[in-house]
Order: C-alpha cells, then sequence, then structure tokens
C-alpha cells in the first residue's frame, strides 16, 4: 500500500493574461521506505512538484495524501506542524544558520516541533555521530568543507526521526566524489532508519541510487523506471 498518493496535481502560474502550467496533471504513489527519485533537466517541474508534494506550495487542484491525510485541506497552523512533525529536508545549498554551531543548527528541527533543550541535545548528538561528525559539534558552518556542511543538513533532516525526506538537488553543490558520498550515506542512513527519501535531481548518475526513477518533462511524468538496488549492504564511506 502506497504511503504517499498523488492524484491529478496541476499547478499553474499567471502573470496578467500569461498562464503557465507547471504541472500537468501528475499522479503518482510512493511506498513507505523508498529511495525515489524525480529526474530531469531544469524547468521540467520538478522543484514545483517536490514544493507541492511537501506542503511548501499549494497545486491549483489535485490532491497530495500522506499516510491517509490529505495535506492540502489543512489549515495553515496545522499544515506547518504536520510537515515539522514528519518530514525532514535537505536543500542543494544546506540552509544552515551561520551564527550557529553544527549541534545547534541540528537541534532546531527537534525545538520547532515541541521537544525540550535535553531531548534535542541529545538526539542531535546521536545523529551527528551517525553522519560522521561527532568532532565537529561545535564547529560554525564557515569551518566546514561543502560535503560536511551537507552531513549537518542531513543530521538536521533525520534528527526528529520524520517519516519522509525531502532532498532537493542534495548533491548540486558538490564535486563529483564528494556527492558520490553524499549518496551513499543518504542510502545508508534510508537502509538503518527506513525512512522514505524522495530526491529532486538532475543528475541521472545521482537517481542511479534510487529504488525508482519519475522522469519528467514539461510539468509530466514521462517515464518510470525501477532499479534493482542492493538492500542492507555495508558501505564504507570517508568524510570529506
Amino acid at each position: 500500500m502506497s504511503y504517499i498518493e498523488v492524484r491529478d496535481l496541476k499547478k499553474e502560474y499567471k502573470t496578467g493574461k500569461i498562464k503557465f502550467e507547471a504541472l500537468k496533471g501528475i499522479d503518482m504513489d510512493i511506498k513507505s521506505g523508498e529511495v525515489l527519485s524525480i529526474l530531469g533537466p531544469s524547468g521540467c517541474g520538478k522543484s514545483t512538484l517536490l514544493n507541492c508534494l511537501s506542503g511548501i506550495d499549494n497545486p491549483t487542484c489535485g490532491k497530495v495524501v500522506i499516510g491517509g491525510t490529505d495535506i492540502h485541506s489543512l489549515k495553515d497552523d496545522n499544515m506547518t506542524y504536520f510537515r515539522a512533525v514528519n518530514m525532514g529536508f535537505i536543500f542543494q545549498f544546506y540552509n544552515l544558520i551561520p551564527v550557529l554551531n553544527v549541534i545547534e543548527n541540528v537541534e532546531l528541527a527537534m525545538l520547532s516541533s515541541g521537544k525540550s533543550e535535553k531531548e534535542a541535545r541529545n538526539a542531535a548528538k546521536s545523529v551527528l555521530e551517525r553522519v560522521g561528525l561527532s568532532d565537529r559539534v561545535n564547529y560554525y558552518p564557515s569551518n566546514l568543507s561543502g560535503g560536511e556542511r551537507q552531513r549537518v543538513s542531513i543530521a538536521r533532516a533525520l534528527v526528529h526521526t520524520p517519516k519522509i525526506i525531502w532532498a532537493d538537488e542534495p548533491t548540486g553543490a558538490l564535486d563529483t566524489e564528494t556527492g558520490k558520498k553524499i549518496m551513499e550515506l543518504i542510502i545508508k542512513l534510508n537502509e538503518e532508519y527506513n525512512q522514505t527519501f524522495v530526491i529532486v535531481t538532475h543528475d541521472e548518475r545521482i537517481s542511479n541510487y534510487s529504488d525508482r526513477i519519475l522522469k519528467m518533462d514539461s510539468g509530466r511524468i514521462i517515464e518510470t523506471i525501477s532499479l534493482q538496488r542492493e538492500k542492507n549492504s555495508e558501505i564504507d564511506f570517508e568524510r570529506k
């Protein structure tokens, strides 16, 4: 049974008399624990789709049902709480707060979902160890490499153990080798936590780490590719 169900999702933008259809009736299902990539060129609608799936943006019409909840029927406060509890986000350019150190950046997701400072600090320490940054907890983002900053972003997304992680071009700002290690880390964490990862990318090499690829073009899904990814494999990674 699908954990995320999407039906006839459309998104239109209007500027004066000009109308642009960014999404043209998307139907898709995502299973719990799946690693799904949405692959396509710039401007094809994949980031718009991710924003509508996660509730950051509202579709013009259609439904996004997550765990039985039609998220776009929620009021603003309820939507904010639903996202804070059930979702984590990984961004291309990290979106870390420069005046906070590593552990303080990671704690924010816990604190925003109503957890105590003690709970947040303990959870942040635990997840930073998981991503190989236990010796960087007091560093500031400016003192970290690109790969380390993305690891902090991943830790922040995971710290409150959400059911879904949305990743928008998570390796786009990284060199090829570091991007490969970040994807290996994402797969390793997916296998440990069994969380659902939805990854937007234009890079076919990155999408090949997925269980399934949805190819997009001009606001539509044009192809679905299922991959045979070996589960529970040992991945040895170095921090870069």
